[in-house]
C-alpha cells in the first residue's frame, strides 16, 4: 500500500482509531491516502480539515464537478495515477453525463484543451495548470484575467486552494509510494453541510 509502515484499521488504537472511525467508508475501509498518516495522526487531522474545506464545503460557490476537474487535471500533470483514478470516479459521478466525462477525461489524459467547456472554465483551468507547472511565472495579470472571465475573488481563491491542495496530496502519495490496493475508488466526504463529517461514501 505504501513504502512506509501503515497501521491498518484493525490494529489502530486511541486517537488514531477515533480518526479512522471518522474517515472510514464501507466495511471499515480507510483510503490509503489517509492511512499513510497513521504514524502521525495529527497530520491526518490537518489533511482532512483542509480537504473538507477546499473541496467539500457548503460555502464554496464553484460547482463541485469543476473543482474535481481541477483535481484530476493537477494530478495528471503531476503524474499521480492514484489521485487521477480516485477523483475521476468522483468526477464521473458528479457529472452524471458519460459523454461530457469522456471528453474531459480524454482531454486531460492527452494534455489537450477541454473544448467541451465554456471559456470561463478554461481560463480557470489555465491558471491551475500554471500554478502547478510554473508558479513563479504567475503575475497579477493572471488574476485580472480570471476576474474578467467572471470569477469572483472568492472563487479565484477556491481555484487556488483546490490546485494547491492537489499539489500537496500528489506529492504525499507519490513520495510515499501509495497504491490503490485495497481502496474503494471514488469515495469522498460528501456531506458539504457539516465540515466535521469526514465519513466517506
Amino acid at each position: 500500500m505504501s513504502w512506509i509502515d501503515i497501521i491498518d484499521y484493525e490494529a489502530a488504537e486511541g486517537n488514531l482509531k477515533k480518526l479512522y472511525d471518522r474517515v472510514k467508508g464501507p466495511n471499515d475501509n480507510v483510503d490509503n491516502v489517509l492511512a499513510i498518516h497513521s504514524l502521525r495522526p495529527h497530520t491526518l487531522t490537518a489533511h482532512m480539515g483542509l480537504y473538507k474545506a477546499v473541496l467539500h464545503h457548503s460555502k464554496n460557490t464553484l460547482p463541485k464537478w469543476y473543482l474535481e476537474t481541477l483535481g484530476v487535471l493537477v494530478s495528471r500533470l503531476n503524474k499521480c495515477d492514484y489521485c487521477v483514478e480516485h477523483h475521476s470516479v468522483g468526477l464521473k459521478r458528479l457529472l452524471a453525463n458519460d459523454t461530457k466525462y469522456d471528453a474531459i477525461r480524454n482531454a486531460i489524459d492527452n494534455d489537450a484543451p477541454i473544448s467541451i467547456l465554456e471559456e470561463k472554465w478554461l481560463i480557470g483551468i489555465q491558471y491551475a495548470k500554471m500554478l502547478t507547472e510554473a508558479p513563479a511565472q504567475l503575475t497579477k495579470t493572471n488574476i485580472t484575467a480570471l476576474r474578467k472571465a467572471g470569477f469572483t475573488d472568492g472563487e479565484i481563491l477556491e481555484i487556488n486552494q483546490v490546485t494547491s491542495y492537489f499539489n500537496y496530496v500528489n506529492r504525499s502519495v507519490i513520495g510515499l509510494g501509495v497504491s490503490i490496493q485495497g481502496d474503494i475508488l471514488g469515495l469522498s466526504p460528501n456531506n458539504n453541510n457539516d465540515p466535521n463529517d469526514w465519513s466517506h461514501a
